[in-house]
């Protein structure tokens, strides 16, 4: 069976080719958790060292099951200690998916490992072969469980797929960081069983999913906000071009950068919510606390921000300014954050108050989870004014593919979960005229596109 994968930053779908009416095509996005096609891109492990052992159980290809065995012969001895030190049955659920992470998470933040959207930390720079191992296991533990999910949903095995790429994982040396990420995520799909595996560029798969809609030939500047990076393409595209295998020539400009929905959460996170933890606060010497780390407690997309938060050096640094601050309680609070480890579920909440922002003009932000009657009210500008930064670069991506094709777009095809922000939207109009605007499907347009790809080059 083929199927276009999206590995998402935020959310996973999968998708297939159908036969429907007439003997037409039609692309059905798979159920992968509660009858939903979309799962969200997070893990949460009872012990951090059980990943790799589940890993190995479930490869089925025999030669890749004994290669990975022998390359992880270490971390596979330590989890089985892990098992004997802490009890854990064999038979006993280890590894959680989706909005069960989320649960197992929420219920015991200080106890486990819990990861959101690890396609963020593919690219970082300086990873050791260690941690690269470490994500391989983490993403190959994730494919493993949604083409498990979608084989029970089709009753039949998937050998290929087309897997969907940012046009950059990360800023910093690009070329490097994307064949890192490219590296991990090739690996991770053949050992998730995967036999033929292929990527394509995630604006371009949006493009292509909005492409059969089109009855006649247009320039299209697709605008893909994902949760990790905001990718830009200006196609090509309509009845002349749809059923051309190569599309090369098509593809006029392509712009992204890692900076996505993932980092409107945080800069929400950072300027509206950590206050309440004391950041803005006055020292008692009349100085303001220092506010990285409020920063790297947020910045949860980041590995050395989120070392840094953890590490003990932040730990002492903490305690320090608990006795210089004008106000301790709450440096106290961030404190308790830091030690329960909530600081994901507090960039979750702002994730939240984003989506609701979409509809509303003013949402509370709940935070009773760290401390009863804890929370405050964001409005629609408090979320423009503070994600102008990240919202800044992003119309810089959609002006860099326009000025690379040398041409205008006759129209501009929007998708992405993010993309639904009428502050989004309103940069876009605002920077690129009168040009009309098209949403597509935020959520699903990306894994469709890739289902169309995939058919065409595996069928």
């Amino acid at each position: 069976m083929i199927t276009g994968f999206d590995f998402g930053t935020s959310n996973c779908a999968m998708g297939v080719v159908e036969p429907s009416e007439n003997n037409a095509e039609t692309v059905t996005l798979l159920p992968l958790e509660n009858g939903k096609a979309f799962v969200p891109s997070t893990l949460y492990a009872l012990e951090r060292e059980l990943i790799c052992e589940s890993v190995g159980l479930q490869i089925t290809n025999p030669s890749l099951k004994e290669e990975y065995i022998g390359l992880r012969s270490g971390p596979l001895a330590q989890a089985r200690r892990v098992r004997l030190e802490e009890g854990i049955e064999q038979d006993e659920q280890s590894l959680f998916f989706g909005h069960a992470a989320f649960e197992q998470y929420f219920s015991l933040p200080e106890e486990g490992y819990f990861v959101k959207s690890p396609k963020s930390f593919l690219g970082s720079s300086g990873l050791r072969a260690e941690s690269i191992n470490f994500f391989e296991d983490i993403v190959t533990a994730m494919m493993q469980s949604i083409k498990q999910r979608a084989e029970k949903s089709l009753g039949e095995n998937i050998n290929h797929t087309v897997i969907g790429r940012p046009v950059n994982f990360q800023g910093i040396d690009a070329e490097k960081s994307n064949q890192q990420a490219i590296d991990i995520l090739t690996v991770s799909a053949k050992r998730a069983g995967f036999q033929s595996v292929e990527f394509l560029f995630e604006p371009i798969a949006a493009g292509l999913n909005f492409e059969t809609r089109l009855t006649e030939d247009k320039t299209v500047l697709v605008v893909d906000v994902g949760g990790g990076t905001t990718d830009c393409a200006m196609v090509r595209m309509g009845p002349s071009h749809r059923n051309n295998v190569d599309r090369k020539a098509d593809f006029l400009g392509h712009s992204g950068e890692r900076v996505g929905g993932n980092d409107l959460d945080i800069q929400l996170a950072g300027k509206c919510l950590m206050p309440l933890f004391g950041m803005q606060s006055i020292m008692k010497s009349g100085l303001p606390v220092p506010t990285q780390p409020f920063w790297n407690a947020v910045t949860t997309n980041n590995v050395g921000a989120q070392s840094s938060f953890n590490s003990q050096q932040t730990g002492f640094q903490l305690e320090q300014l608990l006795l210089d601050a004008s106000q301790p309680h709450l440096i106290q609070r961030f404190i308790d954050l830091r030690d329960e480890k909530q600081n994901h579920h507090v960039v979750r909440s702002s994730e939240q108050c984003k989506i609701a922002l979409s509809s509303l003009d003013q949402s509370y932000v709940d935070l009773s989870y760290i401390e009863a009657n804890l929370g405050c009210d964001v409005s629609r500008s408090d979320f423009s004014e503070a994600i102008s930064r990240p919202l800044s670069r992003m119309v810089a991506l959609m002006e860099d593919a326009v000025a690379q094709a040398g041409c205008q777009p006759d129209l501009i095809y929007v998708t992405g979960g993010s993309a639904q922000s009428p502050v989004i939207r309103k940069a876009i109009e605002q920077k690129l005229g009168s040009i009309e605007v098209v949403d597509g499907d935020h959520f699903g347009s990306v894994a469709a596109g890739l289902t169309v790809w995939a058919q065409r080059i595996f069928s």
